[in-house]
């Protein structure tokens, strides 16, 4: 293989753009502090995006390449050199906040990067310089996160719903949830809760604001369809009823940015399909939310 022929280390492995003039940004945050069960979170941005060069980027259901209309830039990985976890989190929104302009889609890492990146867009949707519009949360996980701290910390990823509520973005609408606790309840909207793979699309929607955040945790989906995740749950989302999910909100809805959490690739199998499946993941999110354009 000649120089020429190398396939670009980036998403998709697409020819670079600069991210000034992209209008679909990736961001690795390679993030594993807070891990409670399962490890692995830090090697999940590396193996989406080297699986996401092996995507057929043709999308059948659009009608063309995806990156022949669609201007994709993958960021620098973020860099961690502290272990506390505030700083981490100034670290990540940092990161972030040049581009709430564009659409932003981070790759975890653990679930606790959401709150800053969260609090990036907080800042451009909710001040009143902005006109004060609404921003609200599509938080697909397996667990509510609303937990005051865990294992020591308050921002542990079963606390990142938790940050993101008292940080005053409260209209977070959940999907997939199969494991709660007691002590998360006082602070949860029970309306706005769709447990296991039950759910009403069109109420979803309408609890919705116009622009939403989409916060996805993969232990969102049925274990036997994506193991590959520190805290995995029984009973959860199909592909199709995910991908229902994301062409209704994209519609309807604002998208503004997004984030994708816990992949933890499972290297000891030689199995790639679980990488595989987080990258056509994300490959689906841009194509739906871009397609009018």
């Amino acid at each position: 293989m000649t120089n020429d022929e190398l396939i670009p280390d980036n998403f998709l492995g697409i020819p670079e753009v600069a991210p000034e003039d992209a209008d679909a940004l990736i961001l690795p945050i390679p993030l594993e502090k807070t891990v409670s069960y399962g490890k692995g979170t830090k090697n999940g941005p590396r193996a989406i995006i080297t699986a996401s060069q092996q995507v057929e980027r043709y999308e059948h259901e659009l009608g063309y390449e995806v990156d022949n209309k669609i201007k994709i830039a993958t960021l620098p990985f973020v860099e961690f050199k502290t272990d506390d976890m505030e700083e981490i989190q100034k670290i990540i929104k940092e990161s972030a906040k040049p581009w709430t302009d564009k659409f932003l889609l981070s790759l975890g890492g653990e679930h606790s990067i959401a709150p800053a990146l969260v609090k990036a867009y907080q800042e451009k949707y909710l001040h009143p310089a902005n006109g004060g519009a609404d921003l609200s949360i599509l938080y697909l996980d397996a667990h509510t996160d609303m937990r005051e701290e865990w294992g020591g910390t308050k921002w542990s990823h079963a606390c990142a719903a938790r940050r993101i509520q008292e940080g005053g973005v409260e209209n977070i609408v959940w999907v997939g949830v199969r494991n709660t606790s007691l002590s998360e309840q006082p602070y949860i909207n029970q309306e706005q809760v769709n447990y296991g793979n039950k759910y009403d699309l069109k109420k979803i929607l309408n609890q919705l604001g116009k622009n939403v955040y989409i916060s996805f945790d993969v232990d969102v989906f049925d274990v036997s369809t994506m193991p590959a995740t520190g805290t995995p749950e029984p009973g959860g989302l199909t592909w199709y009823q995910v991908m229902e999910i994301f062409e209704a909100v994209t519609r309807e809805k604002n998208v503004v940015g997004a984030d994708i959490a816990e992949c933890a690739p499972i290297p000891t199998s030689g199995f790639h399909g679980y990488d595989f499946l987080v990258a056509k993941l994300a490959f689906k999110l841009i194509g739906y939310k871009f397609r009018k354009q």
